[in-house]
């Protein structure tokens, strides 16, 4: 499942929706991002999350169906939120649902690190005093991703 949202949300019940009635999950693994207030010059009082609505939905469901091609997902939710949002609001849920841990940990660092790197958002974050900046992508987030590219996808 996909959302793309202005809205706060509530991991537990996110985790409750995506795992009830199902008995052939052994394995949830979430991850929640949120907004890091930083510090000395890196402080923020804000972020504000843009996305190209229609096509960032299209890209997540497309990454989250590779992802359930690479391992055995029983089940994934990926919520993604947009809008001005303050340090301490959250901003990202990726939970993965799988018979066996390894899968729904490996498939969730799978997509925290494509949503890094490649998803359709743009941050521009607001420092404490003056005009805000928009964020560039950052070289370590892009060499995590590497660890994905090769093509040997693991077994099932």
């Amino acid at each position: 499942m996909i959302r793309v949202q202005a809205e706060d949300f509530d991991c537990s019940a996110e985790i409750r929706a995506l795992t009830t009635g199902r008995d052939d999950i052994g394995a949830v693994v979430s991850f929640t991002g949120l907004v890091r207030r930083g510090e000395g010059e890196a402080a923020i009082r804000a972020m504000t999350l843009e996305h190209y609505p229609g096509m960032t939905e299209k890209e997540l469901e497309r990454i989250e169906a590779e992802a359930m091609a690479r391992w055995p997902l029983s089940a994934s939710t990926i919520i993604h939120r947009h809008g001005r949002l303050a340090p301490g609001d959250n901003i990202v849920l990726v939970i993965t649902a799988s018979r066996h841990r390894q899968a729904a940990f490996e498939a969730a660092g799978f997509l925290m690190d494509y949503l890094k790197t490649n998803a359709l958002f743009w941050k521009k974050e607001e420092p404490l005093e003056g005009e805000g900046n928009w964020v560039n992508a950052k070289s370590a987030d892009d060499a995590a991703t590497l660890r994905w590219r090769d093509d040997e996808a693991p077994a099932k």
